[in-house]
């Protein structure tokens, strides 16, 4: 694996102190209208309470003021978040276009520096629903497709490696970005279930490996990334459940957080995965269903299913021993196809993201995958 590591550098400015950090720094100090903060890492309720007490134009103003904390703190109202992170994206896109002609630094910083004000400008266009962003490092951001508010039922596409704010969304190749992912969940959710009340999450919530490299081949930054992923799953609004598509070495990061997953994460479909870092879907430690797919040209495949010294995935998710529900991924088409319409992979992920799951199509051919579970199981 490590003779085809393909190496790129992640973003990193150099001398520049953390947005994110200075945003936190203000809000510590901050008082507003003569009323203390809630600390930036108070639980969602002790946050949801305050804003409650808060009329729309004093939300507008506390929003307008420190729209870095405002937009990724769990408990704020979701509409609240997406303007606080609009104005966040603006605010980030036009630094970056000054770093973008700042002749003192490299060509390649400036190339950088002029590709992220450009993602940035797209994510801050009206209308988008972001509800996480952070451009500190190479960034981390979410967006919401559907009424999260009003979902019953909320899907996450949590993807792999080469995930960061820049490629979140591609106009070539889209439906391997989170976006594209995502867009093409709930298009096939709404298409499966007309009627039904679902969002779907593209969450980019957390520092994923660069290439196929060391990073790629440990657990490493799967556990920061199961911390955010819980987090994430802990505080989203209403009691709708939660499933979690999670690609590649997403599927790292899924099963890493499965133990400790909320109630309200009812199921785990992974695709394209090099392991979930346990032996079987007991030692996932979860209540939540477990399933999983692959294409039959998916390369991932040919990646060895262990775990040595911390090197490694464990067994393969797809194997009759680890004990998930093995799905069809016919016409998927390699790695990358998963959420290509038309396709059973897709199909399989929308009737798990409605709720469908009497009618998945199994990866054998008979009702194996879908074994205890009545067509509309899990509500």
């Amino acid at each position: 694996m490590l003779a085809t590591t393909g190496w790129t550098s992640v973003y990193r400015p150099d001398s520049v102190a953390s947005p994110r950090q200075a945003a936190l720094a203000s809000w510590a100090r901050a008082h507003f209208e003569g009323r203390a903060l809630p600390a930036a890492d108070a639980p969602a309720p002790t946050v949801a309470r305050f804003f409650a007490s808060l009329d729309g134009a004093q939300r507008a103003r506390l929003t307008e003021g420190h729209p870095l904390v405002v937009g990724n703190l769990d408990g704020v109202p979701s509409s609240v978040r997406y303007r606080a992170n609009q104005i966040s994206l603006q605010q980030a896109a036009r630094a970056e276009e000054v770093r973008g002609h700042d002749i003192t630094l490299a060509p390649a910083d400036r190339a950088t520096a002029a590709r992220r004000a450009h993602r940035f400008e797209s994510l801050a266009e009206p209308g988008r629903q972001i509800l996480t962003f952070d451009p500190t490092g190479s960034g981390l951001v979410a967006e919401v497709f559907g009424d999260l508010d009003a979902a019953r039922r909320i899907s996450v596409v949590v993807p792999g490696v080469d995930t960061d704010a820049v490629t979140f969304e591609r106009t070539e190749r889209r439906l391997t970005a989170p976006v594209g992912m995502a867009q093409s969940l709930y298009e096939a959710e709404r298409a499966a279930a007309p009627g039904s009340r679902t969002a779907v999450i593209a969450w980019a919530g957390y520092t994923a490996p660069t290439g196929v490299g060391v990073d790629a081949a440990t657990g490493r930054m799967a556990v920061d990334g199961a911390a955010r992923l819980r987090a994430l799953t802990s505080a989203l609004p209403g009691r709708a459940s939660v499933a979690l598509f999670c690609h590649s070495y997403g599927s790292v990061v899924c099963g890493v957080a499965a133990h400790e997953l909320p109630g309200r994460v009812t199921d785990i479909a992974v695709a394209g995965s090099p392991g979930m870092r346990a032996e079987n879907v007991a030692a996932l430690g979860t209540s939540a269903r477990v399933w999983s797919m692959r294409d039959s040209g998916d390369w991932i495949a040919d990646v060895p299913h262990l775990e040595l010294g911390g090197w490694g995935h464990g067994a393969d998710p797809v194997s009759a021993g680890f004990g998930a529900r093995v799905l069809s991924a016919a016409g998927a088409r390699s790695h990358t196809g998963y959420f290509e319409p038309g396709t059973e992979s897709l199909d399989n992920f929308a009737k798990i993201g409605t709720g469908a799951f009497g009618s998945t199509v199994c990866a054998t051919g008979d009702d194996t995958c879908r074994r205890g579970i009545s067509r509309t199981d899990g509500s």
